[in-house]
């Protein structure tokens, strides 16, 4: 029993002995035994604990409070929204988006809806990739534009905008469309 590894599960949802839902904010009753398997844990309303025997050998007993467990948190981002926008912006066809195009199939891609499925280079040099959906079996071929990674931050940026419904900026302009390509600095002196 030295060795012994404590797998106590958490509070049950319902009584052991009655199976009646725990409420919110309801008083419980928890008993740990040793069984044949190790520790084994009961919880009880307080009704039902009146009524357990008392013979019992608990290793422990103790009143606690049963909590909802809180609602989880909504999705950062919606798995159909995203998939919406960039079937959007591939059937406007506009070039000037290739980046979010990008961004957004490598969202879809590392949310296992997008697979890719090949890479092709074409006589200019561009890469293309090739992508499945998962469910439907549909192919999006989407232009890689090699961002470097000071260019992810404000094609993700635009992406979020547009995610979050603000396609266009303050004066009606598109909100970021190309990103810039990085300053070239000039090698160091050697004085």
């Amino acid at each position: 029993m030295l060795n012994q590894d404590w797998d106590i599960k958490a509070i049950g949802k319902a009584c052991a002995q009655c199976q009646t839902l725990f409420a919110d904010h309801q008083a419980t009753m928890s008993r740990l035994v040793f069984g044949k398997d190790g520790y084994e844990r009961s919880d009880f309303c307080e009704p039902c604990w009146a009524g357990q025997n008392a013979a019992v050998e608990a290793v422990s007993s103790w009143k606690g409070v049963f909590r909802l467990p809180p609602p989880p948190p909504p999705e950062p981002l919606k798995k159909e929204t995203a998939e919406s926008l960039l079937r959007g912006l591939m059937e406007k066809g506009d070039a000037v988006k290739k980046n979010s195009m990008f961004i957004l199939a490598v969202m879809l891609e590392r949310r296992r809806i997008l697979v890719e499925r090949a890479v092709q280079v074409r006589e200019d040099g561009v890469r293309v990739r090739v992508y499945e959906h998962r469910k439907t079996g549909e192919s999006f071929i989407i232009v890689d534009p090699a961002l470097s990674l000071d260019q992810l931050e404000p094609v993700q940026k635009e992406v979020m905008a547009m995610l979050s419904g603000g396609t266009e900026g303050a004066a009606g302009s598109p909100a970021v469309t190309e990103v810039p390509p990085p300053p070239v600095e000039p090698p160091p002196s050697t004085s």
